[in-house]
């Protein structure tokens, strides 16, 4: 997540007002179309606290979101319906998230199965920490974090059936089973830690190890799943993304597509850390915080943090012929 959440108690983005003076939008109330071959899965209700945090994709085309700051967890059909599957319990008044203050619902993951995994902080004991909604259940916690932590992103290794948390304040990765439990300091280095805001924030388990940004430091990293299940020493894989939030892999190699929150852009990231911007707001985002990769297409999420206008879901075809030369290749 962005700069843009630095958010008051009343679930406001304190910064809204003047970085809506700032950036570049798209235009107040009505969406325009975007300048590429991007098309809206859907457009969202800002009225509703509709701001997709994190985002997982359903086999039929559709796709579960997490909405920060209104606690819920939605389905996107593909027609861009939008159906509340659940909202989580609210904390106890004066209860105040780390860095954030608002109750933050944020990564996502669904199971072959349909089960839903999501990370949840409040500031309280009672509530903070990884959470499950099996289909047609009701959601229940499965691992507690410390209440000063900020789980963020969320990653599912399918192979072992463990969860791996990216928490940004304590600068940590939390590894959790399915099944639920304690919850395992899996990885605390310096490369995670946050440098003023927020640390550690998407992660992944890709080709034999857990991929983190950190928002504050631009960077994204990688940490080997060593044969043991531990974490190797961490690498520092790309560098100069200030704001960097979510990304997901465009295939079986190490390109990744990387949402850079506060500049309404996307950027694409190739195995040797160079990248460049492929999408802005005149395609359509609006403060994006997340992605998802289904064969050739990318589904991006944008929160309207910044612009607060438009929140929506977008698609895209996953590397588009423009996007296949770095400048000075």
């Amino acid at each position: 997540m962005s700069t843009a959440k630095r958010w008051s108690r009343s679930g406001l983005p304190a910064a809204a007002l003047a970085a809506t003076l700032t950036v570049g939008v798209i235009g107040p109330a009505t969406a325009a179309a975007p300048r590429s071959d991007a098309r809206f899965l859907a457009h969202l209700n800002l009225a509703d606290g509709q701001r997709p945090e994190n985002i997982a994709l359903e086999p039929r085309g559709g796709a579960v979101v997490t909405f920060a700051f209104s606690r819920q967890v939605a389905r996107i059909t593909p027609d861009g319906r939008v159906q509340v599957l659940a909202t989580l319990p609210a904390p106890p008044a004066g209860s105040a998230t780390p860095v954030l203050t608002s109750p933050f619902l944020g990564g996502i993951v669904r199971a072959q199965d349909g089960t839903l995994y999501f990370a949840y902080a409040t500031g309280t004991s009672e509530l903070t920490g990884v959470w499950r909604l099996r289909p047609g259940g009701t959601p229940g916690r499965i691992a507690a974090l410390p209440a000063d932590s900020l789980p963020n992103g969320l990653a599912l290794d399918r192979h072992s059936g463990l969860l791996y948390a990216a928490d940004s304040a304590l600068g940590t990765v939390w590894r959790v089973p399915v099944a639920g439990g304690t919850p395992t300091r899996w990885a605390a280095a310096p490369e995670l830690r946050p440098a003023g805001f927020l640390g550690a924030n998407g992660i992944k388990i890709h080709n034999g190890a857990a991929w983190v940004t950190n928002l504050d430091r631009g960077t994204v990293l990688r940490i080997p799943l060593t044969c043991h299940g531990g974490p190797g020493p961490v690498e520092t894989r790309a560098t100069g993304l200030v704001d960097i939030d979510d990304f997901a892999f465009t295939g079986s190699g190490d390109t990744l597509l990387a949402a850079i929150n506060k500049e309404n852009e996307v950027a694409l990231v190739r195995s040797d850390g160079s990248h460049r911007i492929v999408l802005t707001a005149v395609d359509g985002l609006q403060g994006p915080t997340s992605l998802a990769v289904r064969g050739d297409t990318a589904y991006i999420a944008s929160a309207a943090y910044f612009t607060n206008t438009d929140p929506n879901v977008l698609a895209v075809r996953a590397e588009r012929e423009e996007w296949r030369r770095l400048p000075g290749e």
